[in-house]
């Protein structure tokens, strides 16, 4: 996510699924008796505990797919929208019940394995309560059919399933996802996806990953898209309405396509452009691009925030409007979050500096390998770029917490805050000095080739920087991520703090 609001001078802008408690024996298929499993059947939790979101995500299972259908009955953007999803998963304890995340409208009906379970609303917890408790190690299906209506965003909570005036989109980071479809919604939980959208015919329909078929029935066009990498529920991208699709040039074998209104097509466009070179650059940096495709989708309307879908990033006419100088930093912001945040997802949300920190820090790159960094940051170099965060930061660690511990969750700028975004890109630009580029070079790009396709917390950043720098890197990387003062950077000791 990279925030569109403030000055130029100070712009913020702003394996396979991860095991919730790690899977160990043989897979056994189909629902059986949880005394076949040894195991006393008991509730999967309300929440993973996140920190900051405590109910987001739910114990007892590892979701290994979602199978999604979607259905648009007019060409009407506030109109509600029927879906059915079936969910495939794994059980990590014997479940007498577990629970999905769901924010949405109703339930139409549940079944575990193909039979009828009982089910109950709880605030976002869908309560599931199968016909026969689930053993541990078993893989199962859930399947519910659901009902949710879009919203219009407002600046204290501009994300979620939004209406536009040209059709709809989802915006689901952090906890938003699940008020459209029903899901285990954390980034600790990630699983591949096939989503199907059936729209009048004259709309359009796209998702994450690849097409994999278009069919046309009774005044109905449904397209089906297919995510074969992991993604985490807040990535989950449908765009539905009068949209067009525009096919780029491929950048080193990846297909590029841009979604845009059809009416702006001739204007939003040519301002896209930019990210095939982008796309090669980070290439250059962190190693090849980790999914299917990429492209950008851009609304007409001002959410004050672009946001990373995985393979799609979303964009408003807001962002488009804006100086090339700035949209091109911050495109390369997003696609950034492609290897951070994306494909390396976080493990927790405490842990989202490594998704901001790492895009802002090729955010400002870019601007400055472009020599456009005057312009977009009004400073004449990378280093005077990071004295000025420098001097911010026991400011930042006041008001919004440390780096890597943001105070709190009650909208969604708590944790989406400047401490996260220049502040995190700071603690990268610390451990640069601190171990040389060479070393940092080759952190980055490690990072994001062991943890491809998983989440990682900030120890595991940590561990993987001491290994590749052969420096005991734990006091260092724990003062600059969770102390209530800003360290002393190295290489710099005439840097200062402005006092709180």
């Amino acid at each position: 996510m990279s925030t569109n609001t403030g000055n130029t001078s100070s712009r913020l802008v702003a394996a396979g699924s991860a095991l919730l408690l790690g899977l160990t024996g043989a897979v056994v298929t189909g629902t059986a008796p949880a005394a076949a499993s040894g195991h006393h059947p008991t509730p999967g939790a309300a929440g993973l505990g996140d920190r900051l979101y405590p109910l987001l995500g739910n114990g007892g299972y590892d979701v290994q797919n979602y199978d999604m259908h979607l259905t648009y009955p007019k060409k009407d953007p506030a109109q509600q929208v029927r879906g059915d999803v079936t969910i495939t998963a794994v059980a990590t304890q014997a479940l007498s019940r577990f629970d999905l995340d769901f924010g949405g409208d109703n339930v139409g009906g549940v079944s575990v394995d193909g039979r009828r379970a009982s089910f109950s609303r709880s605030g976002d917890e869908l309560v599931i309560t199968p016909r026969h408790a689930i053993g541990k190690r078993h893989r199962f299906t859930v399947q519910v059919s659901f009902a949710a209506t879009p919203i219009s965003p407002n600046a204290s909570s501009p994300a979620g399933f939004v209406k536009t005036p040209d059709g709809t989109v989802l915006a689901g980071q952090p906890d938003q996802s699940h008020n459209l479809f029903p899901s285990n919604d954390h980034p600790r939980d990630k699983a591949t996806y096939t989503i199907t959208l059936t729209v009048p015919s004259g709309w359009s329909g796209t998702a994450n990953g690849k097409l994999v078929r278009t069919r046309s029935r009774d005044g109905y066009v449904s397209t089906t898209w297919r995510e074969s990498h992991p993604m985490a529920s807040e990535l989950v991208q449908v765009v539905a309405g009068d949209f067009i699709t525009y096919v780029r040039k491929p950048v080193n074998g990846t297909p590029i396509r841009d979604v845009v209104p059809r009416r702006l097509a001739g204007k939003l466009l040519p301002v896209a452009d930019d990210e095939r070179k982008e796309l090669a650059w980070l290439e250059g940096k962190v190693g090849r691009y980790p999914f299917e495709n990429y492209g950008s989708l851009v609304i007409d309307g001002n959410l004050g925030f672009a946001l990373e879908t995985q393979t799609l990033s979303l964009y408003d006419s807001g962002t488009f409007g804006l100086p090339t100088v700035v949209i091109n930093p911050i495109m390369a912001h997003e696609l950034a979050h492609q290897w951070f945040g994306d494909s390396v997802a976080p493990w927790e949300w405490s842990d989202v500096w490594q998704n901001e920190g790492h895009a802002t820090w090729y955010e400002v790159l870019y601007a400055d390998e472009t020599g456009t960094l005057q312009e977009y940051a009004d400073v004449p170099t990378l280093d005077a770029y990071y004295k000025r965060a420098y001097s911010r930061g026991d400011q930042y660690r006041a008001k919004y917490g440390p780096v890597g511990h943001p105070l709190k969750a009650d909208v969604i700028w708590d944790v989406f805050n400047p401490n996260v975004y220049d502040g995190g890109a700071l603690v990268l630009f610390a451990l640069r000095q601190k171990i040389g580029v060479a070393a940092f070079e080759h952190l980055e790009r490690a990072w994001v080739a062991k943890y491809r396709g998983r989440s990682a917390s900030s120890q595991d950043f940590i561990d993987l920087a001491s290994r590749i720098s052969h420096q005991n890197l734990n006091g260092f990387l724990h003062a600059w991520l969770y102390g209530t003062k800003t360290p002393p950077m190295p290489g710099h000791p005439d840097w200062t703090v402005t006092p709180v």
